[in-house]
């Protein structure tokens, strides 16, 4: 049987006059990736800020693991599991790539050393077997010691990736994780990513449909705040909803809207 994981029962956000999130309900089970899928201002960002409790709902409750997390900060969700990366990336600029790995691992194993990492210590830890594993896999050993602000946007994109993937969330969630990759980047980030299958749980929105299309097991399609579709990937591209709404093609005629 199916274990329940993340929960959202007729979650609602509003912004003045504007219903950003419309009586969604979500249910993800432990171990399975979903994709939320939905064109600019469908309200997928703000359902997942919504998830990781940066935003509270104004109707709705959301659970996490059976235990009502609705009210919960950020920062409680992040220490019971829930991990997140943003459309822009969340790194420290003025810390290398490698202190930046160092600062999610000891938050992950060592939280009352952190001081210590930062003021004495840290590079003792710089060949820690995690930390050059993570780097190898993200392909970040050649930019290990640089400045994050001097990072290309790909770079700090696989960064941002590895801390989140550092960090050994129960659930990962992934806000447009193919945004600024190359082509060849995004093979390697899936391939990476792939290796987590079975072992978290992962949410991601992307964009870039075509290229998880044999990685999501399940879509959900949003559009002006609701959930129009929910299903297999095929199923829910030829969603007439789905056509009409999103790729804005007629059902009927199979003719592109103007």
């Amino acid at each position: 049987m199916s274990n329940v994981i993340l929960q959202a029962q007729g979650v609602t956000k509003r912004f003045g006059n504007l219903v950003a999130v419309n009586s969604v309900d979500f249910t993800v089970n432990e171990f399975e990736v979903v994709g939320i899928l939905g064109s600019n201002g469908a309200g997928k960002t703000t359902f997942f800020n919504l998830l990781t409790g940066l935003f509270f709902p104004d109707q709705g409750v959301i659970t996490y693991a059976g235990v009502d997390i609705t009210k919960m900060s950020a920062q409680d969700r992040v220490e019971k599991g829930l991990t997140r990366t943003f459309q822009l990336t969340s790194t420290f600029d003025n810390l290398s790539v490698t202190d930046n790995l160092l600062l999610v691992y000891f938050r992950k194993n060592h939280a009352s050393s952190i001081k210590d990492l930062l003021l004495t210590t840290r590079k003792s830890h710089y060949q820690n077997p995690k930390i050059l594993d993570i780097l190898a896999t993200f392909n970040l050993e050649d930019v290990k010691e640089k400045l994050v602000q001097h990072l290309s946007l790909g770079e700090k994109r696989r960064l941002e990736i590895a801390m989140a993937v550092l960090a050994e969330p129960r659930v990962l969630l992934l806000d447009e994780p193919l945004a600024g990759l190359a082509e060849s980047e995004i093979k390697g980030v899936l391939d990476v990513l792939r290796q987590h299958i079975g072992k978290q749980t992962i949410i991601l929105v992307e964009h870039k449909i075509s290229h998880i299309e044999n990685f999501v097991e399940r879509l959900i399609v949003m559009h002006e705040g609701r959930v129009i579709a929910e299903g297999g990937y095929e199923e829910c591209l030829n969603h007439p909803e789905v056509r009409r709404s999103y790729w804005q093609i007629e059902s009927e005629d199979g003719v592109e809207n103007e």
